[in-house]
């Protein structure tokens, strides 16, 4: 079964699938110093890289195990980052949520825009009874991030992740789909 990755409003933003128009994008995340330690945007980016991770992002809506959004600003249509929809434990009941902002575009407000669109959509349309996502306890911005979508913060995972070759500390957030509303937090 394969996924349709629908073009979604998320404010001053739209989430889409991706292109290879958004190679750009990849260039500019591959050389920030934590982007490729946590996802797999290539270290050292060249354009055979580039289009690999593209090709990789429509193979997860292929194979049905999630579904990779690029944020654009919807004045000019610039991809700014990406936010993920990842299903692999969608058979109990959850899904986990990444995103990243390119440098030159952080503090516009598009992971907040992206992750409550993306938010509202799964728990409306999909109906995913629970969202999660990790943060690094020292990413006060992606922490700010997930809080004011209403992610709640639930207890730090000890050495739950390998990042830059050591075991890490993660914050897992969640937000459970409330069945007397639509999408309510906690």
């Amino acid at each position: 079964m394969s996924l349709i990755v629908p073009r979604l409003a998320a404010g001053a933003f739209a989430l889409r699938r991706w292109e290879r128009a958004d190679l750009p994008l990849l260039e500019e995340a591959s050389t920030d110093p934590y982007i490729p330690l946590i996802t797999t945007v290539p270290p050292v980016y060249s354009e055979t890289e580039g289009e690999a991770y593209v090709r990789r992002q429509w193979a997860r809506a292929e194979h049905a195990t999630g579904y990779p959004f690029v944020i654009v600003r919807r004045r000019d249509e610039r991809a700014v980052g990406m936010i993920g929809l990842w299903l692999r434990e969608l058979p109990e009941g959850r899904a986990t949520l990444g995103y990243w902002i390119a440098p030159s575009c952080r503090g516009e407000g598009a992971a907040g825009a992206a992750l409550s669109a993306v938010t509202e959509w799964a728990f409306g349309e999909l109906g995913i009874p629970r969202l999660q996502l990790l943060v690094e306890p020292w990413n006060e911005a992606s922490i700010r991030t997930a809080e004011r979508a209403g992610f709640v913060r639930e207890g730090v995972l000890r050495s739950w992740q390998e990042v830059g070759g050591e075991r890490r500390d993660m914050v897992m957030y969640g937000r459970v789909r409330r069945p007397d509303r639509e999408d309510g937090p906690g």
